[in-house]
């Protein structure tokens, strides 16, 4: 597995675009990154950048230094509702169990899967091993949080835990009804413009979850009464047999019930 910190250790700078911006200097203090003018990003020799733009903190590489890169988008994905709480109709909403309220989605990553549960209505804590990504969910569910529709319904986002999985399942205060589980496995199709971006990043970030056998027990023994794993078709169950499969075209949910 790759430090979880590498990116911000040597590889990764903060972008300041305005004189003063106490969210920068905070972000650069919590990760040990250094902070950077716009100019001074571009003569680097810095793989990764970190910047707001325009209200959003940004993941960028070299190639969209000037222009694009990557966020936590809050809004819903092509073909999810946008009502609260929108249906749970889904494969995945199928697979943590209509009638599930606490899941802990135990590999974040880019919180897509996190964002549609508490879309759903589930009450939804986050756990992320890296500090870079848990910066950028972070801004993700702040951003949530200013929602009329959120504030209006007085809704808390999703809890963000920020560390090692394994390490913080065992010591949940509260025993959650779902853990739920996207582990990085190596790739082995291809895959659009847009998920090839977002993935390669994070797994340049993170490295495959080589430890994912020990997060699936991890997860079984904190777990109240299931583990969702997450898998792309072509890859053997993590935690053997699983109760109930849900498949789809690319993909599949494991469910395993105690």
């Amino acid at each position: 597995m790759s430090d979880p910190t590498a990116a911000a250790n040597g590889t990764l700078a903060l972008i300041r675009t305005e004189i003063a911006d106490a969210r920068v200097e905070d972000i650069a203090i919590s990760l040990g990154a250094p902070i950077l003018t716009f100019d001074e990003a571009i003569d680097s020799t810095h793989g990764y950048f970190l910047a707001y733009r325009n209200g959003s903190l940004t993941l960028l590489d070299r190639q969209s230094l000037k222009k694009g890169g990557l966020t936590v988008d809050i809004a819903p994905r092509p073909g999810e509702q946008h009502s609260y709480p929108a249906p749970k109709k889904d494969l995945l909403a199928q697979a943590i169990g209509k009638k599930t309220e606490t899941v802990v989605d135990a590999t974040t990553g880019w919180a897509q899967d996190s964002l549609a549960l508490f879309r759903m209505g589930y009450q939804v804590t986050s756990i992320e091993r890296s500090p870079v990504m848990a910066a950028l969910i972070r801004d993700g569910y702040q951003r949530l949080a200013q929602k009329d529709w959120v504030q209006r319904r007085e809704l808390q986002p999703p809890n963000l835990l920020i560390g090692n999985a394994i390490r913080l399942l065992a010591g949940l205060p509260k025993t959650p009804e779902c853990i739920y589980l996207d582990p990085m496995f190596p790739p082995k199709r291809k895959q659009s413009a847009a998920t090839r971006k977002s993935m390669a990043v994070l797994r340049d970030i993170l490295g495959d979850d080589l430890d994912r056998q020990q997060l699936f027990t991890a997860a079984w023994s904190a777990t109240g009464k299931r583990v969702v794993v997450k898998s792309p078709d072509y890859a053997e169950p993590l935690g053997g047999k699983p109760s109930t499969v849900y498949s789809g075209k690319l993909l599949r949910y494991d469910v395993y019930l105690k």
